[in-house]
Order: structure tokens, then sequence, then C-alpha cells
């Protein structure tokens, strides 16, 4: 897993994808002996790293403690992986390593580095493939099409969202047909394709309104309806309707909230392009006056990103005390320390 070995970030690496999985994987592992026996109990410790590592990730951006992320998996999860275990376990193990794969390739992206991403969610898909875990599967293929779209690879975003409907279409779990439709939603409106997206985004609000309110043990299960507005919201505005797309990231903030500094912020930044768009400049300016406080020690490309984003348009706009403080603060934010 060294940095060395993935390549830059492509739509065909992507597509790959579709056609790695190996049926007979985990049997061909059963039969053979290993340095190491592997039980349950190593499946668990995975489990509760990869909800540790997230947690962290999630609070404070991809930047923080990738590497434990990393060297845990090369360190630990690699040698149980070539152990001796039984096929209920190696099935366990395969799926939990696939979550350990998804979180890192997520901190990957998050820390800007959209090749070695990929490489991590294309394995995360071909070990969820091997365990027979379609939600995880289809997490995967849902990473890997988000990344398309900010990639601009939009034909491949779209075969890759469909993929991953069609592989959650099987699940019962309404935060991951929530999930993984609002990405399909996303996908399609990159392609201009009204219809569809609109489609979806009604198929996305129609299951996580009955979704409970407890989040489930899996990736897709953390899906909130937080996010599931910051990110209809966005489908929204990529629509060309701004008033349903600030209803939306307003319903994030305020009703559903955000407890993830990271995530409130990027919803900030958002919210804040939004009001630009729609001429309310003051209003504008306070909400990102909001998010430089909320990305205060965040390590996120979607935080520098946005930061770049908004003092592109600070020129353009009246130079007002406002618009003057901001100015100082994003550049402070940039400035070497």
């Amino acid at each position: 897993m060294e940095r060395r070995q993935f390549l830059t970030a492509t739509a065909a690496v992507g597509l790959a994808a579709l056609d790695l999985t190996d049926a007979e994987a985990i049997t061909r592992r059963v039969k053979r002996p290993g340095p190491v026996h592997v039980g349950m109990g190593e499946v668990t410790a995975i489990h509760s790293m990869t909800t540790a590592l997230g947690d962290a990730a999630s609070e404070h951006g991809g930047g923080h403690a990738r590497h434990l992320a990393v060297r845990y998996l090369i360190d630990d999860v690699k040698p149980w992986l070539d152990g001796a275990y039984t096929e209920k376990v190696g099935r366990e193990l395969f799926a939990a390593t696939s979550q350990l794969l998804q979180l890192i390739g997520w901190m990957a992206r998050d820390a800007g580095e959209q090749g070695l991403s990929q490489r991590y969610h294309v394995h995360s898909f071909k070990l969820a493939s091997e365990a027979g875990e379609n939600e995880l599967a289809a997490t995967a293929l849902r990473g890997l099409a988000d990344q398309a779209i900010d990639l601009g690879h939009i034909p491949a975003a779209v075969r890759l969202a469909e993929a991953c409907d069609r592989q959650g279409r099987r699940l019962t779990n309404p935060k991951a047909l929530a999930y993984y439709r609002n990405t399909y939603a996303r996908a399609a409106a990159a392609d201009d394709d009204h219809t569809t997206a609109a489609a979806m985004l009604t198929a996305s609000q129609t299951a996580i309104e009955r979704a409970p309110a407890k989040p489930g043990a899996s990736w897709a299960s953390h899906y909130s309806p937080g996010r599931w507005a910051h990110e209809s919201g966005m489908i929204h505005a990529s629509l060309g309707d701004l008033p349903a797309a600030e209803e939306h990231l307003h319903l994030a903030l305020n009703i559903h909230g955000l407890d993830r500094k990271r995530t409130r912020a990027i919803v900030l930044a958002d919210l804040g392009q939004v009001q630009l768009k729609r001429g309310n400049t003051e209003t504008a300016l306070a909400t990102w006056h909001e998010f430089v406080n909320c990305a205060e020690g965040v390590q996120s490309v979607r935080i520098n990103d946005a930061v770049g984003n908004i003092t592109a348009r600070l020129p353009h706009l009246p130079d007002t005390g406002s618009a003057q403080e901001l100015k100082e603060r994003l550049a402070a934010r940039t400035a070497p320390r």
C-alpha cells in the first residue's frame, strides 16, 4: 500500500473496479495455513479502530491521523488477512477490512491525494464483493462515483453511480438507499440529465424520511438527514433552483444539525455561495465569517478549496468592513506558519 504503487486518478481505473471481483478468494485463503490464527476478536478490533479513526477524521479532516490508519492496515490487518481462519471469519475479516480501506480512501481524498484515494476505494469494493457484502460494495462504488464527479469524469461518474444504485437495490437500509440515490442524482445533474436527477432526488427523500434516527454500524448507516439535506441542496443548486438549495442548506445546519466541525464548515461555505448567487451579499459574508470560525484547525482539501473559492470572489464584492475583515482572516489562514 505504499504511495508509489498508486496511479493518478482516472475514470478508467474507477470503472475497472466493476470487473475486479474474485468469488473464490476467501475459499482459497481458508484452505491454506497462515502464520497467525485469526478469530472474531481481530475482526472486532478492526471495527473499533475504524470507528475511532473515522471519528477523528470527521471532526478534524482527512489530513489528521491518516498515517495511523495506513500503519494499522500494514502492520496489523495485513498479517491477519494472510493468516488462518474459517470461511465465516474470513468473510467478516474481508468486510471489516473493506470498511477500513473505505475510510483510508476517504482520508486520502480529503487530503488531496486523488489517485491514492481511488485505489483504496477499488480495493474496498473488491474485498466487499468477495465477502458478499452488497452495502459495503455499493458504498465503495459511491465513493468512486463521487470522486469522478469532482474530477470532471462525468460519463464515468454516471456509470459508477448507476452501478452503485443497482448494487444497493437489494438492501432494506433506508439510509443506504438515500445515500446511493443522492449520489446518482448528483451525477445525473452534472450530466445535465435533469429528469433522472429529479427522480433520484425524490427517491432519496422518500428513503431518508423512512430512516431510523439512530445510526447503524455501517458506513452508509451514518448517512444522516443533515448530510442528506446538504447534498440535496447542492444538487438543487446545480439544477438552478437556488431557493430550494438555500432551504436545504439551512435545514442541514439548523434543523437536522451537523456535529462535526469539518462538515459544518463545508456546509457554511456552500451556503454562502448560494446566498451570494441570490444577491444577498451581506448575508453571504456573515455566513463565510462563521465558516472561518468553524474551519479553524481542520485539515481538509475541501476546506482549502472553499477558502480559495471565497477569496476569488471577494475582489468583486463591495469593499465593506465585513468584506475586508473576511479577506484578512482568510489571508491569515493561508499564510505560512
